[in-house]
């Protein structure tokens, strides 16, 4: 008479190939350090290291090259905060993460709830989204010809507002740019937070928007009460990616704001324009510790706005 053996007791006797778990885990960990060195060590060397040189910089007066450092402590931010270039460096840098910020995801948000159901969404949202692919020199240089002002070779923008019969517009004057950049980043940069948060919407289960308009619910309803509370973790991820990507604007409006001279006029800075006209010196005499005071004011705001915006967004997490 034949015994047979139950599966679980013939698996538990069978010697597993290569040898038990805990002799894979140890191979786990001396594959780890071998793997983690050579990151840590470009870490410290391209990131951790000039970030410190930077902070210790920012506490010296220093021409560059053939001049040294001369340590004055923090009166170099004393002298940043009164200087006029930074106030509206940091002015139009605030204006572009709040306003620019605002306005973005205004149109980010119209757009997907239009996209949703709409057919052909998926074309027209990689068509939001060229603008993201063309370089911004480029996209500044092309905006330059669309908001120029030449009486008698007007540029697109004033070419409609004279076939109108309205009175064409001075957009790059120094008073107006800041408004026509934020403008233009809202539009260029649109697409790119739209692809983000479709892709977050096309993982909602259709149900739920079917039981919302079983309901009555309006599309502003729908958008209140199951689009938003189910992408908030990505909207979330979403600001902080503007915040970081705000407080570096520097192409678009040293195209726009100064096309053809060595910067654009000091009401129209931003601080990582400030952190170019300290570092290469417009007078031919650069000002490396006012450069890096003001690269690590930015440092302290992008950190604080992050961590505001984080706190602003926590929610626990909703499971669908």
């Amino acid at each position: 008479m034949s015994v047979l053996t139950p599966p679980s007791v013939r698996g538990a006797s069978a010697p597993r190939p290569g040898g038990t778990q805990g002799e894979h885990l140890k191979r786990k960990r001396r594959l780890f350090w071998p793997f983690m060195i050579p990151t840590v060590a470009l870490y410290v060397i391209f990131l951790v290291l000039p970030t410190i040189a930077t902070v210790y910089y920012s506490l010296t007066t220093w021409a560059g090259a053939g001049d040294d450092p001369n340590f004055v402590g923090l009166d170099q931010y004393a002298a940043l905060w009164g200087n006029d270039s930074f106030q509206y460096s940091f002015r139009n840098t605030l204006i572009y993460v709040f306003v620019g910020g605002i306005g973005t995801f205004v149109l980010a948000f119209l757009f997907t709830m239009v996209l949703r159901d709409m057919k052909g969404g998926k074309l027209v949202r990689a068509i939001l989204f060229f603008p993201n692919i063309v370089a911004p020199v480029a996209l500044g240089m092309f905006l330059g010809f669309v908001f120029k002002y030449q009486p008698g070779k007007q540029g697109l923008a004033n070419f409609f507002l004279e076939s109108l019969g309205a009175t064409s517009a001075k957009f790059l004057d120094p008073a107006n740019v800041t408004w026509v950049v934020t403008a233009s980043i809202m539009w260029a940069s649109s697409g790119f937070y739209i692809t983000i948060l479709m892709a977050a919407v096309d993982r909602i289960p259709p149900y739920l928007y079917e039981d919302a308009e079983i309901a009555g619910a309006s599309p502003w309803q729908k958008f209140r009460n199951v689009t938003l509370p189910l992408t908030w973790d990505v909207v979330g991820v979403a600001g902080v990616l503007w915040t970081i990507n705000a407080l570096k604007i520097f192409e678009l409006v040293f195209v726009l704001a100064g096309p053809g001279t060595y910067s654009p006029p000091n009401s129209a800075w931003t601080l990582g324009i400030f952190v170019f006209d300290r570092s290469f010196g417009s007078n031919g005499t650069p000002d490396f510790g006012a450069a890096s005071a003001c690269a690590v004011a930015m440092i302290v705001l992008v950190s604080v706005l992050v961590v505001m915006l984080r706190r602003l967004m926590r929610r626990d997490a909703i499971q669908f």
